[in-house]
């Protein structure tokens, strides 16, 4: 069997997070369902992580086996094939044990927010034009992030997690006019994590709690403590990287 990597990237509206799921259409499930009937075989894919339900990826990656000899000319017959909001950039052998999820060295996430009513980004961006946000504490807030690895406090309830560890590498917000741009990088993510992030992250922008709140939010390790999670519609994963 050769594996294969893909890189590709999609809009997340229509769709309920990247990872299938036994009822609703995901990504995956499109992906999949294209390779399959493209290359005449059963295809399983493995992301190189799972997005939440709205979120998008400008930039993701998956691996899948076959013991076809694939071409570039994969690549636009999957183009052709799947709907318009998914789009593959390139395909590309590596070494058979060579793993999208588990060889990924980091992740990073961007998140948009417009500070005033924009009707050309109501689908990328949080519009939060009610209240003033102090972009500066927001970025004090974003240091303590580095001062700690365990983020139970911005992890999604339930889940399968065997570890609430992550490795910060980075985490700023920058305005350009009315738009705030938060980008955060780190080895792993939990599920809901940046959201939950920006969403504390707000309450300080806002005046709801302090920069140095952040610290007991993420001491108390209760998701309680955190703020509301920010809407997926504004969240892109932008890189995964890797070692090839």
């Amino acid at each position: 069997m050769l594996r294969y990597f893909i890189e590709f990237s999609y809009n997340g509206k229509n769709y309920f997070g990247y990872q299938i799921q036994p009822k609703d259409i995901s990504v995956q499930e499109e992906l999949e369902k294209a390779l399959s009937t493209i290359l005449r075989e059963k295809i399983k894919t493995t992301g190189a992580g799972r997005t939440d339900t709205g979120v998008h990826a400008k930039k993701m990656f998956a691996h899948f086996d076959t013991e076809q000899i694939l071409n570039d000319k994969l690549v636009h017959q999957l183009n052709s094939f799947l709907p318009a909001d998914i789009g593959i950039k390139r395909i590309f052998q590596v070494k058979d044990d060579f793993h999208a999820r588990f060889d990924a060295t980091f992740r990073t996430y961007e998140y948009y927010i417009s500070l005033e009513k924009n009707p050309f980004t109501q689908d990328s961006a949080w519009q939060y034009w009610r209240k003033p946000l102090d972009i500066n504490k927001m970025n004090e807030a974003c240091k303590i992030l580095f001062e700690y690895e365990d983020f139970t406090s911005f992890a999604k309830l339930h889940t399968d997690n065997k570890t609430n560890l992550c490795k910060m590498y980075k985490a700023e917000w920058e305005q350009n006019g009315t738009e705030l741009k938060f980008t955060i990088s780190a080895n792993r993510f939990l599920r809901n994590m940046v959201r939950a992030i920006v969403g504390t992250m707000v309450e300080v922008g806002s005046g709801k709690i302090q920069p140095e709140d952040v610290r007991k939010v993420i001491e108390n390790k209760d998701r309680n403590s955190a703020g509301t999670s920010a809407p997926a519609h504004a969240l892109f994963l932008v890189d995964v990287g890797y070692e090839f």
